[in-house]
């Protein structure tokens, strides 16, 4: 019995030091304890136990008063080892080279993650823009074109099982009702592309498609541009060129 209550005991260990350095990951800058123990609402003095050996393992880290904490270099290592070791994402880079060259605006690879879409590679304009997102980033899937272009490929029902009904809101412009989504997802099944209209960030527009390497997809491209630049010819060159970008995908993603 007393092995059986040890492995449990264990295990919820494991959890809550999961759960910890996911608060930390999303929410950066230096936290008091008093902070993060409203937050996730463990005993303080568990947290504060958790805290101090994660802070000796490199995973958190403290402030010169030793008071407050944030997500240590570790976290760093073992992000980057994924993303390093990531066939996909490998077999991708030249593709996005190609398509940031062709386009000459910024362009994203993110895969999904339960709601939200994590960035895993990223091209920089060759124009002047100032970075919305970077590598390892998360945003709500519904806000953002690679999103939808992922959650285009869902059925309705598993979208309605997927997302809340009310959506966060980032802009103006941000769906909040999930039911107008779906009725957008049709639109973007039947073009083969999504469209984040300023939904996600004021001033910009991106255009987004699905890289269908397994069904539903969980990664896919996204090429931004200032709404302030965006010719209508601008745009039919982007659409083709993400077309392409895709087609390729595709076919390096199947050799793998």
């Amino acid at each position: 019995m007393a092995a059986a209550e040890g492995a449990g005991s264990q295990v919820k260990s494991a959890v809550r030091t999961v759960e910890l350095l996911e608060f930390f990951a999303g929410r950066p800058g230096m936290h008091s304890l008093a902070a993060v123990q409203e937050a996730v609402g463990y005993p303080k003095s568990s947290l504060y136990m958790l805290l101090r050996t994660l802070v000796e393992l490199g995973w958190i880290e403290t402030d010169a008063t030793g008071t407050r904490y944030g997500i240590g270099v570790r976290a760093l290592l073992v992000g980057t080892s994924y993303i390093d070791g990531d066939e996909v994402v490998a077999a991708a880079r030249p593709t996005l080279d190609r398509l940031a060259d062709d386009t000459s605006e910024t362009i994203h690879m993110a895969r999904l993650d339960g709601t939200n879409v994590v960035y895993l590679a990223t091209r920089q304009s060759q124009h002047y823009l100032r970075p919305f997102t970077r590598v390892g980033r998360r945003l709500p899937a519904h806000s953002t074109s690679l999103g939808k272009a992922l959650l285009a490929t869902y059925t309705d029902e598993q979208v309605r099982k997927l997302l809340p009904e009310t959506l966060e809101q980032l802009t103006e412009h941000t769906h909040t009702d999930r039911e107008k989504l779906i009725a957008e997802l049709a639109q973007i099944r039947e073009q083969g592309y999504a469209v984040d209209r300023e939904e996600n960030t004021l001033g910009l527009r991106c255009f987004g498609v699905a890289i269908p390497y397994r069904t539903p997809a969980r990664d896919a491209v996204s090429c931004s541009v200032p709404v302030a630049r965006l010719t209508p010819g601008h745009e039919q060159m982007i659409k083709d060129t993400l077309f392409d970008a895709r087609d390729r995908l595709l076919l390096a993603t199947r050799r793998l």
